[in-house]
């Protein structure tokens, strides 16, 4: 039943956002979704208690004649709370981004998918104009990735074909998919761009073989520049539909047509995915993207506050970059919650208010109240765990951290380490020489150093407070 769900509460969706400013809907109908329904109830879900909680105060008359005007047979809403529906994967979520203006027009509904038909009959997922190459933070996690999208939007089918990009749910893939097929239709605007699931692919070819009989599915896709196939590791087992995508796949390149692909692992690493065309992805150029690092991280929430107009305090988005390990998505909505706290309530949000979002979306980790009333996801007690939150902070590890290697990306985060335990715990340059395997004389050379450093270094220094907090120190 979600999809049938889903159908119905896009649908009221659409209707409902003329009613009131756009910025506070995306605000707070993000990631809802109808939780059940029956003849003459509906009970609708909300990530936050906050979000629920003004919908209900501000538009519950509204919202209730919209949900009328599409299943005349509603009489009661109920609103309920579900903090799973902002996790990245929940069908049940509606993404209300994607209901854009700029694309309504243009937009279906069909299933669960939000798609444009193309003039050889191709359903294409409509492309969000809000997903730009201009507004992809970039990272070292994301660099590559970043810079081949925008060699292929510059020159699509001769830069890089196919294009594979590919990394866990939640960072960024599909902003990068959607942003390079706009790129290409803003330098190209006659140009042809399908983008799909593969999912919806199968459709496409189970619709072909049923309406056109013995016609060629790839016939039906001559005339696109550009085919944008999402998590492409679903087609596993699938072995009709990889015979078709084959052949379109070698229609497109034989004419110099581009083809962007994405997946959650590299294409050696698919299963059950025809050699022949693991050779296919293999041609072009591989690009990962990973979960970035905590500069990106507080980069990406600074933007999302520019973007939404909201002033929050540093300490609040640093608290917030430091405590998600997971995902962009899961990022984006903390930071959404707290952005309605500030409105709902007419209050800034604290470290302390953020700590109790992150408690109620069921996050792992212990979030220690201080005296100073901040919160922090840990809390170091011993020499041996500052060592074990700076290997965490830096990505190295603890052998390399203890060991000779003398490279800056050990050296470093080794002497950082060494200067917290001197400074926060008060040990002797001998006992940390102990923990360090060093002599007394090399320990001081590192606390001298970081302390000089630290008069010029504005980055270092923001690390250190960052690890402080990180620590409860």
């Amino acid at each position: 039943m979600t999809d049938s769900h889903r159908n119905f509460w896009i649908e009221v969706l659409n209707a409902f956002e003329p009613l009131m400013k756009r910025s506070d809907f995306l605000t707070w109908f993000q990631f809802s979704g109808v939780l059940d329904r029956s003849a003459d109830q509906l009970t609708l879900g909300f990530p936050t208690v906050l979000s629920r909680d003004w919908v209900v105060n501000k538009y519950q008359v509204k919202l209730l004649e919209a949900v009328q005007a599409c299943d005349p047979a509603i009489q009661t809403i109920i609103y309920d709370v579900d903090g799973k529906l902002s996790q990245p994967g929940d069908l049940r979520a509606v993404d209300v981004k994607m209901l854009s203006p700029e694309n309504k027009k243009l937009r279906k509904v069909r299933g669960k998918e939000e798609f444009t038909v193309t003039a050889d009959g191709i359903r294409s997922k409509a492309l969000n104009p809000k997903y730009t190459l201009d507004n992809f933070i970039i990272g070292s996690e994301n660099r590559l990735a970043h810079a081949a999208s925008i060699a292929v939007s510059k020159r699509p089918g001769t830069a890089y074909n196919p294009l594979f990009i590919y990394g866990d749910v939640g960072l960024g893939k599909t902003h990068l998919l959607q942003a390079t097929g706009n790129a290409i239709l803003r330098n190209n605007p006659n140009a042809i761009i399908a983008y799909m699931t593969s999912e919806q692919f199968t459709n496409e070819i189970v619709d072909a073989i049923r309406r056109q009989g013995a016609k060629s599915f790839k016939d039906r896709y001559r005339n696109v520049n550009c085919l944008i196939i999402d998590d492409i590791q679903f087609l596993a087992n699938k072995e009709r539909t990889q015979e078709e995508f084959f052949h379109t796949f070698n229609a497109l390149y034989d004419s110099n047509h581009q083809v962007i692909i994405s997946s959650d692992r590299p294409p050696k690493e698919l299963k059950d995915i025809q050699d022949r065309l693991i050779s296919r992805f293999e041609m072009g150029m591989i690009v990962d993207v990973q979960f970035p690092d905590y500069e990106t991280r507080l980069a990406i929430l600074h933007a999302k506050c520019r973007e939404h107009q909201v002033i929050l305090p540093n300490e609040v988005l640093e608290f917030i970059a430091f405590n998600v390990h997971h995902s962009i998505r899961e990022l984006e909505g903390i930071l959404l919650q707290a952005m309605a706290q500030y409105e709902l309530e007419q209050s800034t949000p604290t470290v302390r208010s953020v700590a109790t979002i992150m408690k109620k979306l069921n996050r792992d980790g212990d979030f220690a109240v201080l005296e100073n009333g901040r919160e922090h996801r840990s809390l170091a007690k011993t020499p041996t765990d500052v060592i074990q939150i700076v290997c965490e902070y830096y990505k190295v590890n603890k052998s390399d951290l203890l060991g000779p290697i003398r490279r800056k990306e050990f050296l470093t985060p080794r002497q950082i380490a060494m200067y917290l335990i001197r400074k926060e715990f008060d040990a002797s340059y001998e006992q940390i020489g102990e923990e360090f395997g060093r002599n007394h004389t090399t320990v001081m050379h590192s606390f001298d150093k970081i302390v000089s450093s630290m008069r010029k270094d504005r980055k270092l220094v923001r690390d250190i407070n960052a690890l402080k907090q990180e620590m409860g120190l």
